[in-house]
Order: C-alpha cells, then sequence, then structure tokens
C-alpha cells in the first residue's frame, strides 16, 4: 500500500504510460480529428495489444474525456493566473488567442466541432464555468453603447452564467467577448484567412479594443 503523499513504482509506471498513450492521442488528433482516435491505433504504436492499452483507459470516451479535461484545465489555469495578475478583460483576451495559438489542436478539442456520439461529464463544465466565471468578473460595462434588448434576454437567460451575480450589462460585455473572439480564433487557426490579404492579428486586437475600450 503507498504511503499518503508518495507513489508506488506501479503508481509512476501507470502515470507514465498514461501520459504517453495521451501523447500519441494528440498526435493522431492533429493528423486526422478527433473522431478518428484508435485505442487500438496507439497500442500498436506503443507495442502493446488491445487489451494491454485498455486497462489504463477503458475505453475511446474516457481517453477523450481525460484530453478535454486536461485541455479545459489548463486554459482554466491560464485565464485565473491572468486574472490574479491584475489583468483586465483585454489581458484576459491577450492570455486566450495566445493559449489557442500555442497548441490550436487543444484548442479545437475544446472548441470546435463536438465529437460525435461524445457526451462530457460535469466535472468538466465546472471546469469551463471558472473561465467563465473569470470573464464575468473582468466583464464591467464600462462606456460600450447598452443595448436594452439584448441585456433584457440575458437576464432571462443567464443559465450559462451559473451564480455568478454579475448584472446584465456585464452578461451581454462577456457574452459577446467570448463569441466574437473564439469566431475569429477559430477561423484564424483554420486558416480561413489565408488568400485575403489580412492580419488575422490585428482583426483580433480591433475587436478586443472595440469590446474592452
Amino acid at each position: 500500500m503507498a504511503i499518503a503523499g508518495k507513489e508506488t513504482p506501479r503508481e509512476r509506471y501507470r502515470a507514465q504510460l498514461r501520459a504517453e498513450i495521451k501523447q500519441h492521442a494528440w498526435e493522431q488528433i492533429a493528423a486526422a480529428g478527433a473522431p478518428g482516435l484508435s485505442l487500438n491505433a496507439i497500442a500498436k504504436q506503443m507495442g502493446m495489444s488491445g487489451p494491454a492499452l485498455y486497462r489504463y483507459f477503458a475505453n475511446r470516451d474516457e481517453l477523450i474525456t481525460e484530453l478535454i479535461r486536461d485541455a479545459y484545465r489548463s486554459l482554466a489555469d491560464t485565464i485565473r493566473a491572468t486574472a490574479a495578475s491584475g489583468a483586465d478583460l483585454a489581458g484576459l483576451g491577450h492570455a486566450l488567442r495566445a493559449w489557442a495559438l500555442d497548441d490550436p489542436q487543444r484548442y479545437f478539442l475544446i472548441y470546435g466541432t463536438p465529437v460525435p456520439g461524445y457526451h462530457a461529464p460535469d466535472d468538466i463544465t465546472a471546469i469551463a464555468s471558472e473561465i467563465m466565471d473569470a470573464l464575468l468578473d473582468a466583464a464591467q460595462p464600462g462606456d460600450t453603447p447598452a443595448d436594452s434588448r439584448l441585456e433584457a434576454h440575458l437576464a432571462e437567460h443567464r443559465g450559462w452564467a451559473a451564480d455568478h451575480p454579475a448584472p446584465p450589462a456585464a452578461l451581454r460585455r462577456a457574452l459577446l467577448f467570448w463569441t466574437l473572439l473564439h469566431g475569429i480564433l477559430s477561423l484564424e487557426l483554420a486558416d480561413h484567412f489565408t488568400g485575403m490579404g489580412l492580419d488575422p492579428a490585428e482583426l483580433y486586437e480591433h475587436e478586443l479594443r472595440r469590446l474592452t475600450r
């Protein structure tokens, strides 16, 4: 039995194998997308049998869940650390873009096309809520033009904000920040701006300035 706070050699070996499996999974996702993820293919790459690999991840969905959990945790930690440093909403926007550009496949796994037949567990939703909470904390209305119709709608449909006490104006600002900036990032990372003769970084900065002025 392992002593509290210390891993046994077997536990360390298991953690190393799980990390290696996840690395191969990310490589597969980069090559063929999450729907093409194959545990048997990973087992073959690692010189293992399928049943041997299933001792570490019971099925594809368990592996995908671990990858999504890691991705959300990474972004949540990035956003929370940025907010804790005193950054405003614009600073959070810069942190979001830097995180996305650092690993586009990680970004697309959580913000791209949903994996067919996959449903994320509740703990992942809770991690995603940490990100939105940080944005709502920073999303003071400022001097952006009011939109009474949208704010009235958000006041009645605020389930996405969970229990955060942000007023409707802050809800609007955070929601526009999230949707507009993710739209630009998704297009940029998918190379949809290629050939248009514009700099997506400048477009992103323009929208960020407009949202946070």
